[in-house]
C-alpha cells in the first residue's frame, strides 16, 4: 500500500502512546485519520483510517489502519438502534481492502467525531478520577470547557451517538473524555492530538499528587508460605481433568513490589479489590473481581485443601453473577469458564493466570496497572468503578465473544499450559528439544552451564534461560525455585545434560569416574527430585525424561566412564517410574546414539570413524536404516514420550537401528 505523510504521523504518535503502559496495554486504547482515498474506479472518496481490531498500539504499522468508507458509515447517525451485528456488519463491509484487518468495534465514534486525527487512551491517572463518586465534577474542574465530557457507555453505535450529539454541541472542544473509561483527544494534525493527550494526562497526574489525602490502611505485618510453595499449588487447583485423563494446565504470571504489597496487604482490601477493574476493556482478561487468598495455611495438604476450596467457591460466585446478568445480552449462549485471572495474596503479590504464557502476562500486566489506579483513587476518595452488570456487558458482548471463538477455531497446541525444563539446552539435543517443545506450546526454561547461551535459546520463543550447573544441587534447587517463580510450576523434566568421559576401565583415574558419575548420574537426580517435589504439590501428575544414551545397554570400548553412569541412570528411571507413579508422574527415557553434539564433536566423530576404518559419512550412517541421526529426531521422541500419558517406565531407541543395543 501507498503510505501518505499523514497516516505516517498516525503511526507514529499510536506508537509513542502505545509504548507508555500508563496509558494504554494490550490491544486497548485506538487512534484514526479522516483522508482521502481513491476507489477501484480511480474516484476520490471520503475514508477514515482507524485501528484494527486486537492490534496493539504500540507495535501498529500502516497495515494495521484499515481504510473504511465514511459515507455509508455516517448515514447511520440518525439511527434509532443498530445490534451489534449489524453495526459489525456495516464496518467490515465499509473496508476499502475485504482482505483488511476488521476495524475496531469503536469505529463509529471515530467516524462520528469531525476532527481530522483522533487518539484514545486508557490512562491511569484519568480513569483514577473519572472513578470517583464525584468523578465528573472532578473533570470538569481540572480540564476546564474545553473537554467534553460523556456518561460511561460501553463501546459501540450507543456511545458513538452520544459522542456525536455532545460534540455537536460543542464544536469547540479538543478532546472527549468517557467517564469510566478513556479520553479521546483531537486534533488537526496528529502532534496536535498527542499534545493534547500527553498534557491532559499530566494535569490529571498533578491532581493526584495535590489531593492526595491518605495512604491504604495496613493490616498487622502479613507472613506469607513461600511464593515457590503457592505458586505449584495454585496451578494445581486450576489444573482441570479431560476424558483421556490428560491434564488442562495454566501457566503463572507473579509480580511484588512496594506498591502491590500496600495494596494486598490494605485493610479493606476486599472492598475495592472487589469493586471491579479500573476500566471495564480489562474484563476480558481479568475477570471481575479477583481470587483473594488471604488465609494461607503454611502446612503443604492444608494449603491445598485450601486453595482448591477457594478456586471452587469463586466458580459459584461468578456463576452467581452470570445467573443475575444473563438476560441483559441475548447472545450470551453458556457461561464462560469460571476460573479467576488474578490472584491477590496477603504478604506476598499477585498472580495474573492463563493458559498461555501470554495470557498470563496479560493478566498480571492489567491487574498490576489496577493496582496503580485504584490506589490513586483510594488516596483522593473512593474507588468506583462502573456497575457488575456493566462490567457484564462487556465480557459476554457479541463482538468479544466472537474474538475467542475465532481463537479457539485455531486449536490447543498440544503443550499449551505446560511448563517445561530442559537441561544442557544451549545446544544440541537440549535446543532441538527445548525448541520443539515450545513450537508446540510448552512454556519452556533453558537451563545450561553458560547464562549466555541458554538465553540464546530462549530468547527464540520467549523462553526463560538460567545458568545451571546441575552438579551443584543448591544451585539445581535455585534454578528449580527460579522456574517456579517466573511460569507458577514444572510440568515436564527433559534430563539431558552429559558428557563423555573415556577411559579403559581397569587402569582409568579414580576421579574421572567420579566426575563422570557427578553429570551422568548424581545430576539427574538432583533435578528429578527438585522436580518431582514441585509435582506433587501441583497433584497433576509429571513427566519426567532422561537421556541414557546407548551407552546404557550396549558398552563401547574405553566407553566405561561414560556408560557407567548412563546404566544407572537408565534404571533410576525405572525406580522414579515404581515409586512415583502414585503421584501421576511418568519415568521415561530416550536411548539415542551418534548424534552430531557438543558431547559427539565433529573431532570425536574423526576419531571414531579412524577407529572403525569407515568414513566419517558411514559411521554416522552406521545404523540399520542407513540414515544419520539428528537432534531433531531426539527432541521428537521427548516430545512423543511427554504425550503418551499411560507410558512410563519406557525406553524409546533413537538410532536409527542397531540390534546390539535394542530393548525389548
Amino acid at each position: 500500500m501507498t503510505v501518505s505523510s499523514d497516516l505516517k504521523q498516525l503511526v507514529a504518535a499510536s506508537r509513542k502512546l502505545g509504548a507508555n503502559p500508563k496509558l494504554v496495554l494490550h490491544g486497548g486504547g485506538n487512534s484514526s485519520l479522516k483522508a482521502q482515498a481513491r476507489d477501484v474506479a480511480g474516484r476520490p472518496i471520503d475514508v477514515l483510517y482507524v485501528k484494527g481490531s486486537g492490534r496493539d498500539l504500540a507495535e501498529v504499522e500502516a497495515r494495521d489502519f484499515p481504510a473504511v468508507r465514511m459515507e455509508p458509515l455516517l448515514a447511520l447517525r440518525d439511527l434509532a438502534s443498530l445490534t451489534d451485528a449489524a453495526m459489525m456488519q456495516a464496518l467490515n463491509g465499509a473496508r476499502l481492502d475485504p482482505d483488511a484487518p476488521s476495524p475496531s468495534v469503536e469505529t463509529l465514534l471515530h467516524v462520528f467525531l469531525p476532527a481530522t486525527f483522533v487518539l484514545h487512551t486508557h490512562a491511569d491517572a484519568v480513569l483514577a478520577l473519572t472513578n470517583q463518586p464525584n468523578g465528573e465534577k472532578l473533570c470538569r474542574e481540572i480540564f476546564g470547557p474545553g473537554l467534553a465530557i460523556a456518561p460511561y457507555a460501553m463501546s459501540g453505535f450507543a456511545l458513538a451517538q452520544t459522542a456525536h450529539k455532545l460534540i455537536a454541541k460543542h464544536p469547540d472542544a479538543w478532546g472527549l473524555l468517557v467517564l469510566k473509561h478513556g479520553l479521546f483527544t483531537f486534533g488537526k494534525t496528529a502532534d496536535e492530538a498527542e499534545k493534547r493527550m500527553l498534557d491532559a494526562v499530566a494535569k490529571a497526574g498533578g491532581k493526584l499528587r495535590s489531593a492526595r489525602t491518605k495512604a491504604t490502611s495496613q493490616r498487622a505485618k502479613r507472613v506469607s508460605p513461600p511464593l515457590e510453595d503457592i505458586a505449584p499449588v495454585l496451578r494445581g487447583a486450576f489444573a482441570t481433568r479431560n476424558p483421556d485423563d490428560t491434564w488442562n494446565r495454566w501457566v503463572g504470571d507473579f509480580r511484588t513490589s512496594a506498591a502491590i504489597r500496600a495494596f494486598v496487604d490494605g485493610k479493606d482490601l476486599k472492598r475495592y479489590a472487589n469493586a471491579g477493574p479500573a476500566t471495564p476493556d480489562h474484563v476480558i482478561w481479568t475477570k471481575p473481581k479477583p481470587l483473594i487468598l488471604d488465609a494461607l495455611p503454611a502446612d503443604l495438604p492444608a494449603m491445598q485443601n485450601y486453595v482448591r476450596d477457594a478456586v471452587a467457591a469463586f466458580g459459584q460466585d461468578y456463576a452467581s453473577y452470570v445467573a443475575r446478568n444473563a438476560g441483559r445480552r441475548a447472545e450470551v449462549s453458556a457461561p464462560l469458564d469460571p476460573l479467576p485471572r488474578v490472584a491477590l495474596v496477603p504478604g506476598l503479590g499477585l498472580f495474573g493466570l492463563g493458559r498461555t504464557q501470554r495470557e498470563a502476562k496479560i493478566a498480571a500486566d492489567l491487574a498490576e496497572a489496577n493496582v496503580g489506579v485504584i490506589t490513586a483513587a483510594e488516596s483522593i476518595g473512593r474507588f468506583a468503578p462502573v456497575s457488575e452488570g456493566d462490567l457484564f456487558d462487556i465480557e459476554y458482548w457479541g463482538p468479544e465473544q466472537a474474538k475467542r471463538e475465532r481463537a479457539n477455531a485455531k486449536g490447543t497446541p498440544a503443550l499449551q499450559g505446560q511448563i517445561a525444563v530442559v537441561t544442557g539446552a544451549a545446544s544440541g539435543i537440549g535446543a532441538a528439544t527445548a525448541r520443539m517443545f515450545a513450537a508446540n506450546g510448552a512454556s519452556v526454561a533453558v537451563l545450561d552451564l553458560g547464562l549466555a547461551g541458554a538465553e540464546a535459546v530462549a530468547q527464540e520463543f520467549g523462553g526463560l534461560g538460567l545458568a545451571c550447573d546441575v552438579t551443584d544441587a543448591r544451585a539445581v534447587k535455585r534454578a528449580i525455585d527460579a522456574v517456579v517463580q517466573h511460569f507458577g510450576g514444572v510440568d515436564i523434566l527433559v534430563s539431558n545434560a552429559g558428557a563423555a568421559w573415556q577411559g579403559e576401565i581397569g587402569t582409568v583415574a579414580d576421579d574421572i569416574l567420579r566426575r563422570s558419575f557427578e553429570l551422568n548420574f548424581f545430576a539427574h537426580q538432583s533435578i528429578a527430585q527438585a522436580c518431582v517435589a514441585v509435582m506433587r504439590r501441583q497433584k497433576t501428575g509429571g513427566s519426567l525424561l532422561f537421556n541414557t544414551s546407548k551407552q546404557a545397554v550396549n558398552p563401547g570400548a574405553n566407553f566405561g566412564p561414560y556408560g557407567l553412569p548412563k546404566a544407572a541412570t537408565l534404571f533410576l528411571v525405572r525406580q522414579y517410574a515404581l515409586d512415583h507413579g502414585k503421584d501421576g508422574i511418568r519415568a521415561n527415557a530416550v536411548n539415542a546414539d551418534r548424534i552430531r553434539t557438543g558431547l559427539l564433536t565433529d573431532a570425536m566423530i574423526a576419531q571414531r570413524s579412524a577407529a572403525r576404518k569407515v568414513s566419517e559419512d558411514k559411521y554416522m550412517r552406521g545404523n540399520l536404516l542407513g540414515e544419520e541421526v539428528t537432534a531433531d529426531d531426539v527432541a521428537r521422541a521427548f516430545l512423543h514420550l511427554t504425550l503418551s500419558p499411560k507410558t512410563t517406565a519406557a525406553v524409546l531407541t533413537v538410532d536409527g537401528g542397531n540390534i546390539e543395543a535394542a530393548l525389548r
